[in-house]
This record gives C-alpha cells, structure tokens and sequence, in this order.
C-alpha cells in the first residue's frame, strides 16, 4: 500500500442489494486501506450504523423496502447520524434523479458503471472535508475552554480564531471545487444556479446555460489512457474558462467530460458568442484524437438554453431543454452547437 492512502482511520459504508456491486466496491476501498462493512438493504444499514458510526456511507438508490433516498432523509433527520456524508453510486443518471440525490440529503453523486479513479477521488475528498470538520470542532472547543482566561489568552484566541477561518476557506474550496479541474463542482453550481434563477427572475432579466460535452471522449480514455484523458480534461476546462468574461458568469464540471455554463443577465447573441468562443479556444488547443468520429483533434458539442426566469418556470426545466439542445447538437454529427428557447426549437451549426 502506498504512502498516500488515508484509509486506515478511516470506516465505511457500502449499502447495495446487489451483493456483486457490494463485492466490487468492497474489494476496491479494502485495497486502499479503508475498514469496509457492507449492507444488502435499509434495515441492516440502519443496524450497523447504530453499532458502529461510520465515516462515508456509498448509497444505492433502487432497493427492496426502504429505497436509498428515504433512508438518506431517514438519517438526515437524526441528530445522531445527520452528519455523515452519503455518496450515491446509481444507474439512475437522469437530472431528476441526481436532483432528488442531493435533495434527500446526499453530499455527491457517482452514475454506474463507475470508473475506479472517480470513486477513489471523490470518497477521498470527502473523508479529507470530514477530517477538516473534526479539526474545526475540536478547535472550536479549544476557544470555548478559553472564555474564561485572562488579557493574554485573548491574544491566544484571535490567532486560534484566525487559524479557524483559514482551515474554514480550505474547506469551503474543498467543497466547492472539482479537484481535478479546479473549476466548480456539481454541488456549486446546483447551489449557484438555483440562487442565480431567483435572482434573475426578480430582476426579470435573461439567464442562459450552457451544456458542454467532449465529443467521444469514451474512445480517449478507452485509447490514450486515462492520465491522458485528465490531462486533457484540465485543458479543455481551461479553455472554457478563458471563454467567459463576466465576474458573475460560472464555468463548472458537470460530471465526468461534461461541463456547464451559467451566464446571468446574458441575452441570447451573447450565449452565441461565448459558444462561439469556447469552439475555438478547445479547436486552438489541438489535441490529437485519431479515434474521434468527427474529427482528428479534441471537439466539443455544446446545447444552449435561454429564458427569462418566470414564476411558473424552473431552473430544472432550463437545464432540461439545455440538455435537449446538446442531444440535438449530438445527434446533428457534434462539434456543434444547437439553441432551445422555452421548447421552441432554433438551430445554429
């Protein structure tokens, strides 16, 4: 086992009634070093929770009885056990599924078939945001027990304090942040378009999204190796980041080669122009990719939608007719980008 493996303080979880999905998740978090117990379905869960706490629970959503989301939201609502960070792994990948997910109380969200490096990273990254509560807390008692000292220790106090807001960003960043990309993650951005959709609606002005996807990104990774495909994942996210201009517009990692894109108070020709902007900058990058179907470098399909937010609108069915535009773009032979405004169909190659 290496150096860097975190796993032997730390338990977990597994909860599926699939016991060969249990056998595959179980022997893959062993290796790393991580106590894993396993669970067929709700009730024996909730019985194992009770004698040993575990740090991250792995949630499957389709399961006799109790299905995952209601034992999510049976252990939010438990001062004993709401703190405990609830990954789901499903093959439920539509947007109101993943929805539903974070709704019940989930802190993150992996589709099957699930890619080895995927897991390891994202149950990494909560189990460091875990330990980083722990050490909040236990400093945060630390300055309880020094209320009550003298002009001395108050100074003692502000750096605590001060030590407590930098481990605070670090977590927010932890968060908030895909690690690999660097750019926002699903959970940011579902947090930033749902207050942006508020806002905008409010001040009644026009909220564009796009949906951006790696055309045949699969046969990448499949060929060049996945090193390669992060590699390549880093700069097409970077390129799009160039691509915005505006202090309020978003640029984040949808899930895996996808990424999306929240421009606030942008009418529909400025969407068209930053589209236009990130087909070029991914094009000016030239990565080779002799197993695309479209191309001989890296391409990107992008779906865009538009509206002006309405009381009897949402932001899901934004992102919805976004995902309809990139479908189109997709079907239509990619490296393309097609427009949906409120369900009536306009087309820009």
């Amino acid at each position: 086992m290496n150096q860097d493996s975190i796993g032997s303080h730390h338990n977990l979880l597994i909860v599926d009634d699939e016991p060969d999905n249990i056998r595959v998740l179980s022997a893959l978090l062993s290796q790393q070093g991580y106590y894993v117990r396993k669970s067929l379905n709700a009730q024996m869960a909730l019985i194992a929770i009770e004698s040993i706490k575990p740090d991250l629970i792995l949630l499957d959503i389709r399961m006799p009885g109790v299905n995952g989301y209601e034992l999510c939201r049976r252990l939010k609502s438990n001062l004993e056990t709401h703190d405990i960070p609830i990954i789901f792994i499903s093959a439920l990948n539509q947007v109101e599924d993943i929805i539903q997910a974070f709704s019940a109380g989930g802190i993150d969200y992996i589709t099957k078939p699930f890619k080895v490096d995927e897991v390891l990273a994202r149950v990494k990254n909560q189990l460091t945001i875990c330990d980083l509560k722990k050490k909040l807390i236990e400093q945060n008692q630390q300055l309880l027990q020094q209320n009550s000292q003298l002009e001395e220790e108050v100074r003692i106090r502000q750096q605590a304090e001060e030590s407590l807001q930098t481990v605070n960003r670090q977590l927010q960043n932890l968060a908030s942040y895909d690690s690999l990309t660097t750019l926002a993650n699903r959970r940011h951005f579902d947090e930033y378009f749902a207050e942006t959709w508020k806002q905008m609606m409010q001040e009644q002005k026009p909220l564009c999204l796009l949906l951006c996807d790696l055309d045949c990104f699969k046969n990448y990774n499949d060929n060049y190796g996945h090193p390669a495909g992060d590699i390549c994942l880093k700069l097409v996210a970077q390129a799009l980041d160039r691509s915005v201009s505006h202090n309020q517009d978003l640029v984040a990692r949808y899930g895996g080669e996808e990424f999306a894109v929240i421009l606030p108070n942008t009418d529909l020709e400025g969407a068209l122009k930053v589209a236009q902007t990130i087909h070029q900058e991914v094009q000016r990058l030239k990565i080779d990719h002799n197993y695309s179907t479209v191309n001989s470098i890296v391409t990107v399909s992008i779906g865009i939608s538009y509206q002006i937010p309405q009381p009897d609108t949402s932001p899901e069915q934004l992102l919805k007719i976004a995902d309809q535009a990139l479908y189109e773009a997709k079907q239509k032979g990619r490296n393309q980008y097609c427009v949906r405004v409120e369900l009536k169909n306009k087309d820009y190659l």
